[in-house]
């Protein structure tokens, strides 16, 4: 089996909500576009049983990192917007995210629960570096000194490590590097714009050298392309200095099954009828299961054993499997002196 590193563009599903659609009769534009989100809210919350967490803050939508296997992508068509290349190349700013952020703070109803950085798409994707939306909302969560867990698969966190771990010792701060490959070519095919699998296990390690807790997130695992590599990466991020490890098994949501498929046909033609039997084998003829308790896991012989073999090799290397308990510290800082808010200090 051979791996291309050159990504081509992948299609562009119709959006399930679009009035006018574009076909392109030669390749898809690849030019990015960036776009203004004029939310009034910042702050996700959810109930799904699946998640060990309520409140999420995306400060992007879409995500240049271009993952095939993203199950984001169809969130993208609720703005009229394809899941395939538009997911990658449109990419929505709440330029306003630390304001809506802060205002959420200030509402006495808030008891300062972790917030999680991002529960949809990457906060630390390439566009980060220069809109900073991330690194100016965790300054605010250092304010207000509320707890927050980070999961990233970029190098550009180390950017904010000083930050981080203030936020450590203040309140409590997790950080979860997603490594779903270990092959870098693998890798690159299937996750373009990411930062090599080696590169992620450096930062996890300079995670830990600013003593920050730092788990590994082998999510997703893809079966029959590359779960053969679970155990690999655990060591190598238990070597590391991770702490925690969680994984998930691929699902494929509406239009990302398309995206995916056709990404897989392009780059192992040879894997993809046996990775569509281990999908459809663990999360139905959907490609995701409905049911909470079943979709993040899969289920059937297959799945199982893929689930076991993690366990038991996350338990052998001192992982822990069970969820973060180390959350402490909100409060509301005190309000300025009339004098200062005058001149807007």
């Amino acid at each position: 089996m051979v791996f291309a590193v050159k990504r081509l563009d992948v299609s562009n599903p119709d959006s399930r909500f679009q009035s006018r659609s574009v076909e392109y009769f030669d390749r898809q534009p690849t030019h990015l576009e960036l776009f203004h989100d004029e939310s009034r809210s910042i702050v996700s919350k959810n109930d799904s049983p699946d998640l060990d967490f309520r409140y999420s803050v995306n400060p992007y939508r879409g995500c240049m990192h271009g993952c095939a296997y993203c199950y984001a992508r169809p969130s993208h068509e609720s703005l009229d917007f394809g899941a395939g290349t538009d997911f990658e190349r449109k990419i929505v700013l709440k330029r306003n995210a630390a304001h809506l952020l802060r205002r959420f703070f200030q509402a006495p109803s808030w008891r300062g629960e972790p917030i999680v950085f991002s529960g949809n798409t990457d906060c630390y994707q390439p566009i980060e570096a220069t809109e900073k939306l991330t690194l100016d909302c965790l300054r605010v969560c250092e304010e207000y000194r509320n707890p927050v867990f980070i999961i990233t698969k970029s190098s550009l966190i180390e950017r904010d490590i000083k930050l981080l771990g203030s936020l450590a010792q203040l309140t409590g701060l997790g950080v979860a590097i997603s490594i779903p490959f270990w092959d870098a070519r693998m890798a690159r095919a299937i996750e373009p714009y990411a930062p090599t699998p080696q590169r992620r296990i450096a930062t996890i390690e300079r995670l830990r050298s600013a003593g920050i807790h730092v788990t590994v997130a082998v999510a997703p695992v893809i079966p029959g392309l590359a779960d053969d590599q679970l155990v690999d990466i655990l060591r190598a991020a238990a070597g590391a200095g991770a702490q925690r490890a969680f994984t998930t098994y691929l699902r494929l949501p509406r239009a990302v099954r398309e995206v995916f498929f056709q990404c897989l046909q392009e780059y192992a033609p040879d894997r993809v009828a046996k990775v569509k039997a281990r999908v459809r084998e663990a999360q139905g003829p959907s490609g995701s299961h409905p049911r909470f308790g079943v979709r993040m896991e899969g289920q059937g012989p297959y799945a199982q054993a893929v689930r076991s073999l993690f366990q038991n090799t996350a338990r052998e290397l001192g992982l822990e499997t069970a969820g973060n308990k180390f959350w402490r510290g909100f409060r509301r800082p005190e309000p300025l002196p009339t004098q200062l808010q005058l001149f807007g200090r």
